[in-house]
């Protein structure tokens, strides 16, 4: 016999236990979404906490590098760097092709080897300079004028001074100016100033040694002059050596020097 009192009993309990099942998927669902951001976040944390890390080692890294007696030595130069601020080593490995001055003295093609002195510096020839050939080796120091790093600098203009002054230098010297005008030309059309500056006191030597032999050869370099002596801190050096050029070179050499630098005054004015 039908009892509708407990079929409405059996319904009210299945919606109960349908709707408790229900509430609890929703909570479960909950937990594991909440679960899921809390996983976001602290996988966020955790990457900025690293990102943090990373950061805080490359700065203390960096500190170091920069607290480092070289980076100090880089910061702070020694007072003894100024003494040689182009220092190089000519055995060394170099980052380019060695020019062909510091290959050739490398190599020991240069007879005389550099003397540090407390005071300066010197030249040790390996033989007598006076039994030395200048051809080639007179225009390789000349080509050394135009080297920008000690003790490439040093050598060539010292040695190229020291054989002028041997015994004999004019007749190994005048043979040798077609050759030698151009390497002093490229000295003194060099960016550098210390090269050309190197460059015009070997033509100021060249031309007390050969004399009028040089007037010649004049016309090749008095433009290179012309232009640095608008220069006002070349005014006088230039000057100067243009006055030994027309006292050694003699009478020819004055309307040489006019007829390219025309506001040069003659020492006989």
């Amino acid at each position: 016999m039908w009892k509708p009192h407990i079929w409405r009993t059996n319904c009210s309990l299945s919606l109960r236990s349908e709707r408790e099942t229900m509430q609890k998927s929703e909570c479960s669902g909950g937990t594991q979404l909440k679960n899921r951001v809390t996983g976001n976040d602290d996988q966020r944390t955790s990457s900025g906490t690293q990102i943090k890390h990373r950061n805080a080692v490359q700065r203390s890294k960096s500190s170091l590098s920069t607290s480092s007696p070289e980076s100090a030595g880089k910061l702070h130069p020694r007072p003894s760097d100024k003494l040689n601020p182009k220092t190089i080593n000519p055995f060394g490995e170099q980052s380019r092709a060695p020019s062909a001055f510091a290959a050739i003295y490398s190599k020991g093609g240069i007879p005389c080897r550099l003397v540090h002195g407390s005071v300066k510096h010197r030249l040790q020839w390996e033989c007598p300079p006076e039994s030395l050939s200048f051809d080639p080796l007179l225009i390789t120091l000349a080509e050394g004028l135009r080297e920008t790093k000690h003790p490439y600098t040093f050598v060539s203009q010292e040695g190229f001074r020291e054989l002028l002054l041997i015994k004999g230098a004019p007749e190994k010297a005048v043979p040798l100016l077609p050759r030698l005008i151009p390497v002093l030309k490229a000295a003194l059309v060099h960016s550098d100033d210390e090269v050309f500056e190197r460059g015009l006191n070997a033509l100021v030597q060249l031309s007390v040694v050969v004399g009028p032999s040089l007037n010649d050869h004049l016309k090749h370099l008095l433009t290179s002059l012309s232009k640095r002596l608008m220069d006002k801190k070349f005014k006088e050096p230039i000057t100067s050596a243009l006055q030994k050029l027309e006292q050694c070179g003699g009478s020819g050499s004055l309307s040489i020097i006019k007829s390219k630098i025309p506001t040069y005054c003659s020492i006989c004015c």
